[in-house]
């Protein structure tokens, strides 16, 4: 029983959205010409600087760091810089931690450039943008540079006209279901088919908020319904005991 226990527990400790992220562009679902766009830059070798513009969850992030990899292979690891959101934005960064990177010597397949990913690129200051824009001339021979975000428009113009722009947008209930039902079948999640429809309805079109919806309500209640997935949704926005359940209807959650 402890044994059983122990592999349950296992089960929900790796978030399943790192856990099922696509390691290849060819296996990203949905947004079909953004990702055939990367995939001819994946066979193609030919990186330019990118923006990758589109709503949260689209597969904006793992697109790029797929690319990362089949473009660099065992390199990643030190050839790529990832400021995720947790980062800090300002100036400085810019100035020390990109500019040491893309200042870092490194020897590289012919044709491979270090790559510097930063998430949620249009929430950085007009000034950080303004370096980030000096210090993508000036290591243009050896760095690219991948931005994503929600808003391309608000990504100062001097870095726009650098960069090729990818544009992604969510995804439909029929690719968030058939990624739902890999991870299902994967971790023989017990579910009914209306859990599965309230995941795809919350999650509404984001791939990172369905599949998160998915672990924490097989994670709190070894079966996904309706009424878990439901209880699960409301339990993260609740300010005090009483929330907005299913739209319409109100429940107590204590």
């Amino acid at each position: 029983m402890a044994s059983s226990s122990s592999s349950a527990g296992s089960s929900y400790d790796i978030p399943w959205v790192e856990k099922y992220r696509p390691s290849k562009v060819a296996d990203i679902v949905g947004n079909e010409d953004a990702i055939s766009r990367l995939q001819v830059i994946a066979t193609q070798g030919n990186l330019p600087n990118l923006i990758l513009s589109g709503p949260p969850g689209t597969g904006k992030t793992t697109s790029i760091l797929a690319l990362a990899h089949e473009l660099l292979g065992p390199s990643y690891k030190d050839a790529v810089l990832e400021l995720n959101a947790s980062d800090e934005r300002g100036i400085d960064v810019v100035r020390n931690k990109i500019k040491m990177f893309a200042q870092m010597k490194l020897t590289l397949p012919p044709g491979r450039h270090k790559i510097v990913i930063l998430d949620e690129a249009d929430s950085m200051t007009s000034g950080a943008q303004q370096a980030l824009r000096r210090t993508m001339e000036i290591y243009s021979q050896t760095t690219r540079f991948a931005l994503a975000c929600n808003t391309s428009s608000k990504v100062i113009e001097p870095i726009q006209s650098r960069c090729a722009l990818v544009r992604f947008s969510r995804l439909s209930d029929q690719e968030i279901l058939g990624r739902l039902m890999v991870v299902v079948e994967a971790e023989k999640v017990p579910y009914v088919p209306e859990g599965l429809e309230a995941i795809i309805f919350t999650a509404d079109g984001d791939m990172r908020q369905a599949l998160n919806n998915l672990q924490a309500t097989y994670s709190g209640f070894r079966f996904v319904n309706q009424e878990n997935v439901f209880k699960v949704r409301t339990s993260r926005f609740c300010s005090n005991k009483w929330c907005l359940y299913n739209e319409q209807q109100y429940v107590s959650v204590i």
